[in-house]
């Protein structure tokens, strides 16, 4: 489930892991990373983009939630065509959206959808596997960034930082990607990562306890040792379990835009 110049949605930049709100999180991954600003993106398009991201994976801005224009202009002191930006950038990264006569409205993937999302994934991920193993012993690089993914994951659980942790679950699953080395895989992974992300911020429990996910590092210790059948099984394993601990199809409550953005 990343987290950041990466892309995983919406949110990036989740899009797994170890428990319910843990094993998800970690594994699929990504909030959406947070990309680089683009020209004409300015410092209040990227509050507002993070300040959205960061309630959805605390759970505080649930599937389906209205997002006015009017309440962000008055929330940030900031014209509509400023709010329509950040909302531009949420709409791409799969976070929110963007409908006809109502405008934008939280995403809620389906169930239906949400399991072809997490099909397609395994369907990447077993031909990611293998490619990275016949990759990993002449790319040190790749492999010193998994660790760090790893470790930086690892300090979100620890400082209770539920975003980052789902980000840097999502990037450990990019940078498998790039160890493998075919961009057009890559490319893949970026978008679906970004949307199970998001599917793991929204439909995982709240409440449910960040636990430390032991499954990326077997993995990591899978690919150098070049065991290849078990690091697909794992892999596979990983995924499946992540998407059988969503709650999906569950009914949410309805929020207020300013009490979910208070303090972001």
């Amino acid at each position: 489930m990343s987290a950041g110049g990466r892309r995983i949605s919406g949110g990036k930049k989740g899009g797994a892991g170890s428990g319910a709100e843990d094993s998800a999180a970690s594994a699929a991954a990504a909030t959406p990373a947070v990309k680089p600003a683009k020209r004409g993106t300015t410092a209040v398009d990227l509050r507002i983009y993070r300040a959205v991201v960061n309630a959805v994976m605390s759970h505080k801005l649930p599937p389906g939630t209205h997002l006015g224009e009017t309440d962000f202009c008055e929330l940030y002191k900031v014209s509509r065509t400023t709010v329509r930006k950040a909302l531009q950038r949420l709409a791409h990264d799969h976070i929110i959206e963007l409908r006809p006569n109502r405008g934008a409205v939280i995403a809620s993937p389906s169930p239906e959808e949400a399991r072809e999302i997490f099909a397609a994934r395994r369907a990447i991920e077993r031909e990611i596997v293998p490619l990275a193993i016949r990759n990993a012993s002449t790319n040190s690089a790749s492999l010193q960034r998994i660790h760090e993914a790893m470790a930086e994951e690892e300090a979100a659980r620890r400082s209770g930082d539920r975003a980052n942790w789902i980000r840097m679950g999502g990037e450990f699953h990019l940078l498998l990607a790039e160890l493998a080395g075919n961009r057009v895989l890559q490319r893949y992974m970026g978008e679906l990562v970004s949307r199970c992300s998001l599917i793991i911020a929204l439909y995982e429990s709240p409440g449910s306890h960040m636990c430390e996910n032991d499954e990326h590092r077997e993995l990591v210790s899978l690919i150098e040792a070049g065991k290849c059948e078990q690091a697909v099984a794992l892999i596979e394993h990983h995924l499946l379990e992540i998407e059988g601990r969503l709650r999906l199809g569950v009914v949410t409550r309805k929020v207020k835009l300013a009490d979910a953005l208070a303090g972001l």
